[in-house]
């Protein structure tokens, strides 16, 4: 299933160019701080002095959870089709962003629990009407895994032919915090006290419902593997406690590194895609670029666990790629303080010692 990503680490050959080109700009050494970090990540990406990010793609995924009946949600899993219908009309937080900056965005279906209308944005690539509900039993069996890897890898090959050289993420859900919190105690054996979050809003009562929600998924997954869940491998984690938007988002990640393309990891529930894309290959981690760090209580682990630096602090907790969106200018200046700013030796300008 995850066998087909054969991902290989970015390659130093541009470096010492890259940090020359960079050092040599009118500016004091270090100056353009983490622009100058992406930059020079982005030059090695693309193995190019004049790296470019001026043709990027915003791809949502969608679906639904069955958790989602132990009211782990402070919304109803009917807003999940109808926040997508949302999206395609441009409406949502995602879709104005993207107008502002003109990338395309476009909504991938791999389980909302409903019927959506074609519509020139929208991807239809369902595996199911939702996965089971993980309390109870495994989220998806190994065919499901299957089609949910097999949507992001698809996407992603669209983009490429495209000509997208910046792949951006999003995902909306309904219960995905709530799945992405049982993940990450899955794989790094924090408590579900410790990784669970308000995600749409919960008090205090609901945030210890859910904690307890996600502690009887990850024993009834352990008793059903005969395996603690920190050594499960991404196949077993996925089908265990997973979600299909999580498992496409890791698989468009992994395809996107193959094909050695950068991407803008959004906020918690992306990072966790990334953590479990990593656990296929680690590798992966070489193309990502951190957008932001959200509000969602357990995202800071994360960015810890991958040892990531975000580029922006806005405290959003939205999802649906926003966070990623909001940096894409940023890391836009990036290439173009690379490209167009002067050297001192070009612009007749002393340099400092």
């Amino acid at each position: 299933m995850f066998d087909q990503f054969n991902i290989l680490p970015i390659s130093d050959d541009f470096v010492s160019e890259l940090r020359h080109k960079i050092d040599t700009k009118t500016k004091p050494l270090g100056a353009l701080g983490e622009l100058e970090s992406i930059a020079l990540k982005l030059g090695q990406i693309q193995q190019s002095l004049t790296p470019k990010v001026d043709n990027a793609k915003m791809l949502v995924f969608a679906a639904d959870h069955g958790v989602v009946d132990q009211g782990i949600s402070a919304f109803p899993q009917e807003v999940t089709p109808q926040m997508v219908v949302n999206f395609l009309q441009g409406g949502a937080a995602v879709s104005v962003f993207c107008q502002q900056h003109q990338v395309p965005l476009r909504i991938v279906d791999v389980g909302v629990k409903a019927d959506l209308a074609d519509h020139p944005l929208l991807a239809q690539r369902k595996v199911a009407y939702g996965t089971q509900d993980i309390s109870l039993q495994a989220a998806m069996d190994d065919q499901a895994l299957a089609a949910a890897i097999a949507a992001g890898v698809a996407e992603v090959d669209l983009a490429l032919q495209e000509g997208v050289t910046l792949l951006m993420f999003g995902e909306m859900g309904i219960g995905n915090t709530g799945v992405s919190s049982c993940m990450l105690s899955a794989m790094t054996g924090a408590s579900s006290e410790a990784t669970a979050g308000r995600g749409t809003g919960l008090d205090d009562a609901g945030v210890s419902h859910k904690a307890k929600v996600i502690a009887k998924a990850l024993a009834r997954a352990e008793q059903e593997t005969g395996q603690a869940s920190s050594s499960w491998p991404a196949a077993t984690l996925a089908k265990q406690v997973g979600g299909f938007e999580i498992v496409a988002m890791a698989s468009a990640m992994l395809q996107a590194a193959q094909h050695k393309t950068a991407f803008v990891v959004d906020g918690f529930i992306c990072s966790v895609a990334l953590m479990l894309a990593q656990k296929v290959s680690a590798n992966v981690l070489d193309y990502a670029i951190f957008a932001h760090q959200s509000n969602e209580q357990a995202h800071q682990q994360v960015l810890a666990q991958l040892g990531a630096e975000p580029i922006l602090s806005l405290d959003l907790r939205l999802g649906e790629g926003s966070g990623a969106i909001l940096a894409y200018p940023l890391i836009k200046s990036a290439c173009v303080f690379l490209n167009k700013m002067a050297s001192f030796e070009h612009a007749g300008v002393s340099e400092g010692e």
